[in-house]
């Protein structure tokens, strides 16, 4: 049997890795538009030049050779023959596939802002190639703008502090990182950033450029009016799924994807892992997409269950955070509770007595029972601050009995 996987991401590699150990015999091709397996999560580190382009290599340097898997980088996938099963790549070559794994991820936006899609000195920040041309960048220019203050901007900022450049980071929202932190949360991070010479203009959006002869920018102008001058612009604006070559051909896909509970498409044995399928946008969850659609792959029936809250980490400049679902979605049945000292800030949301979501600043060890309360909706034994003291030692488990989750005595 061949099984043909698109993306060598932390989904398609999980499932070349899962395949290859649950059917030695078979024939797996992967093929990647990029020319060298990567994390993302450590593209920063790249660029500040703490890490080389090997040593963000998540996997081993003989892993394709070692696990008989045909490796084809630095080929795109342009189209889908769903009746004839053939995957279709750049330059008119066709493979044949028994079972095909679409694991390949999403692209950045740019923002339609003029002089955005057209200057040569606007880069995104989502692979190795992206983090290339910046580094590139780098090395000649000292003035850089970042558009967007998510985690990926967060990062790009990060790496680009370390080389010695201070960029201005332009943010629609009133505080940064918005989707993962709420408003003290963000306000410890920012003090960190700008102690290391980043600016931030929150509340703010690009609205025009300046371009010099050859239609590079060389400011990026705000809606107020505030030029920024630079020699190169940073876009972190937003990721959209990589589903551009699936039109017609039978792949139901709209922003993302479309996938049952096995992480089959509309078409049979044809599976979607990992950020094309919208579900969640973490490493973690990729590599286990990618693991339960292998399985299913080698016909092992294994759905996949963790569509519940996100859960996202980062660590700038020594300060550890951690936040399990949406820490900032509070209506009049949410119960808010904090608490916080000079090294520490947490943060729960609790609806009828189960927790919605948690955020934890500069202690996140032993916290997998938050992860477990959300995804669960377990009934929570205490109220108030006591729950940021419960551990899984509190913890009795399922009763099959009484059929519901219970606390020790």
């Amino acid at each position: 049997m061949r099984h043909v996987i698109i993306g060598a991401g932390a989904a398609g590699i999980s499932a070349a890795r899962t395949i290859r150990s649950l059917r030695g015999g078979d024939e797996i091709i992967l093929i990647s538009r990029d020319d060298q397996v990567h994390s993302r999560c450590m593209l920063h580190k790249y660029v500040s030049g703490e890490r080389t382009e090997a040593e963000i290599n998540f996997v081993a340097e003989d892993f394709f050779t070692q696990n008989q898997i045909k490796w084809l980088p630095g080929r795109s996938m342009t189209g889908l023959d769903c009746s004839g099963r053939k995957v279709l790549l750049d330059g008119g070559e066709t493979i044949d596939y028994d079972k095909l794994l679409i694991a390949s991820g999403a692209y950045f936006l740019v923002p339609p802002i003029p002089g955005f899609r057209e200057a040569g000195n606007v880069y995104g920040f989502r692979d190795l190639s992206d983090a290339r041309q910046i580094n590139q960048a780098a090395e000649h220019g000292k003035k850089a703008v970042i558009v967007g203050s998510g985690l990926v901007g967060m990062d790009a900022a990060c790496g680009l502090l370390e080389r010695g450049i201070a960029p201005c980071v332009v943010e629609m929202a009133d505080r940064i990182l918005p989707l993962q932190l709420d408003a003290p949360g963000a306000a410890e991070y920012q003090k960190r950033f700008e102690a290391r010479g980043c600016r931030f203009y929150l509340s703010a959006a690009a609205a025009d450029t300046r371009r010099d002869a050859q239609g590079n920018i060389t400011a990026v102008v705000l809606k107020d009016g505030t030029e920024l001058a630079c020699d190169f612009v940073v876009v972190a604006a937003g990721v959209r799924p990589e589903v551009r070559f699936l039109e017609n051909c039978g792949v139901k896909a709209e922003r993302s994807i479309q996938v049952n509970e096995y992480l089959e498409t509309s078409v049979p044995d044809v599976y979607a892992a990992g950020d094309v399928n919208g579900i969640a946008g973490i490493w973690p969850n990729a590599m286990k997409q990618g693991e339960t659609a292998a399985r299913n792959m080698c016909g092992l029936p294994t759905p996949y269950d963790d569509t519940y809250a996100m859960k996202n980490t980062m660590n700038f400049f020594g300060l550890p955070a951690l936040c399990i679902g949406d820490i900032n979605r509070i209506n009049e049945n949410t119960q808010v509770i904090t608490a916080e000292d000079r090294s520490t800030y947490k943060k729960a949301l609790v609806e009828n007595g189960r927790l919605k979501a948690v955020l934890l600043l500069g202690e996140i060890s032993n916290t997998g029972i938050y992860q477990y309360l959300i995804k669960n909706q377990v009934k929570l034994p205490v109220s108030g601050r006591d729950i940021f003291k419960l551990s899984f030692a509190h913890f009795y488990g399922y009763d099959e009995v009484r059929g519901e989750y219970v606390w020790n005595e």
